[in-house]
């Protein structure tokens, strides 16, 4: 009984080292396997028999068993690309996928992801990340991640101007101008500055604002004018009544201050520091739109010259898609060649407790189960880990570490079939007694 106890420990071992030998082969195969965390085999002695002697009773082991494979989440090195699609998850977080169709989650390190003919990004199976989505203000819409999909391919739409933004100053040592406004005289107005805007079919058009001190002190009134499509004049003519006054305190500042927050639409009736433009105002003979344009003058009245610190308006052109990449905040970003940049969603990231329970379903991706725990799905942060792009995870594999283990597994396995052979002697022999 002893002896074919030995010659089953002996089979135990062979069939524990060459399931730990599969592992090994696993880990060399995906040496080179973006995203893959390498696995370990773990033993365990199996139950023992009770023997009696003269010393009382004793135990003998019964053989090894393969308690579990364990998948090992280190962080991986990182290897630069020249694809803005290419990420990698700096933590121990995943990126989310859905199959198309598919309620299903999987998860997975794997970060080569690319655009398909739809718009949709995906990973090289064609399944499709998730995200959060952003609005028409740029805020990331509440709710459950959907499909990351960037759906103007073509040409962008035009977006009109509706706010103008002026940081000025006006040179406090400006003499009062009492003479009647005229755009086309420079002896008619004490600054003058222009600033491109955008009309609802998205062509361009010159507005020019002015600038004329005031009799009364610390007040400054300004003007408008632009050409129409047909190069006729719109806005204030010769003699035209100011489109609005600035008063500034004895500090040069505004005073009464800009309301906080700005208003917009700012209404017809302006507060200091604000204007308004109404849309009647506005025809630019091209068959677009007129559409009012509130203007906010963070200007300032100190003893320097009249000079434009900074200006810009929230209106642009129609443009082609010329490219789409992710940022170091995983936001995907739609540019387009007149310059816009439109944030199209937030990829998110899911967290384990116990990462090491996912269930392997090929190709680089996990499966969510009871002894992973629940994910937290949130946007890449501290608590989640950080997105890089233009890079990949590389494998965990350790070659040297693989081969160590090679060697261990063989010989265990050669020791294993010796304890078969041997045994088979002892048997032999114990046959041959009886001759």
């Amino acid at each position: 009984m002893g002896i074919s106890s030995a010659l089953y420990s002996g089979v135990s071992g062979l069939n524990s080292n060459s399931q730990a030998m599969s592992v090994v082969g696993n880990n060399l195969a995906n040496t080179n396997t973006i995203g893959f965390k390498g696995s370990r085999a773990l033993f365990s002695d199996m139950l023992s028999s009770t023997i009696f002697g003269s010393g009382g009773t004793s135990q003998v082991g019964r053989g090894v068993n393969l308690s579990k494979v364990d998948n090992i989440f280190s962080q991986g090195t990182f290897e630069s690309t020249a694809s803005d699609t290419d990420l990698a998850i700096e933590g121990e977080s995943f990126f989310v996928l859905k199959e198309n169709g598919s309620e299903v989650t999987y998860y997975s390190r794997a970060g080569a992801f690319r655009f398909n003919e739809d718009g949709f990004l995906v990973n090289p199976e064609g399944y499709h990340v998730q995200g959060k989505p952003f609005d028409a203000n740029g805020a990331v819409v509440a709710g459950d991640p959907e499909n990351i999909r960037v759906q103007d391919v073509g040409l962008v739409p035009a977006k009109v101007t509706d706010t103008v933004s002026m940081t000025t100053n006006l040179d406090s040592n400006s003499a009062p101008i009492a003479a009647p406004f005229n755009p086309a005289d420079p002896g008619t107005f004490n600054y003058s500055t222009s600033i491109t805007t955008f009309d609802t079919l998205g062509e361009p058009h010159l507005v020019t604002l002015y600038f004329r001190k005031d009799a009364a002190a610390n007040t400054w009134n300004w003007n408008f004018s632009a050409e129409d499509d047909a190069g006729g004049a719109i806005g204030d003519g010769i003699g035209a009544a100011p489109r609005g006054q600035i008063t500034f305190g004895q500090d040069g500042t505004l005073n009464p201050p800009l309301p906080v927050p700005v208003p917009n639409p700012v209404p017809p009736a302006a507060p200091n520091g604000l204007g308004f433009i109404p849309a009647a105002d506005l025809a630019w003979g091209n068959g677009s739109q007129g559409t009012a344009i509130s203007i906010t003058f963070d200007t300032t009245q100190f003893n320097s010259s009249s000079t434009v610190i900074s200006d810009k308006q929230n209106g642009y052109a129609a443009g082609n898609l010329t490219g789409v990449g992710v940022n170091g905040e995983g936001v995907v970003v739609a540019s387009y060649s007149n310059g816009e940049q439109v944030k199209i969603s937030n990829l998110v990231l899911a967290k384990f407790n116990n990462p090491g329970g996912l269930e392997l379903v090929g190709s680089n991706m996990f499966m969510a189960n009871e002894k992973a725990g629940a994910a937290r799905v949130g946007l890449p942060g501290p608590e989640l880990g950080k997105v890089f792009t233009n890079s990949l995870e590389q494998s965990t594999v350790d070659m040297g570490q693989e081969f160590v283990k090679m060697i261990t597994v063989q010989r265990g396995f050669q020791a294993n079939s010796k304890i078969i052979t041997t045994v088979d002697e002892m048997l032999g022999e114990l046959i041959n007694l009886k001759r």
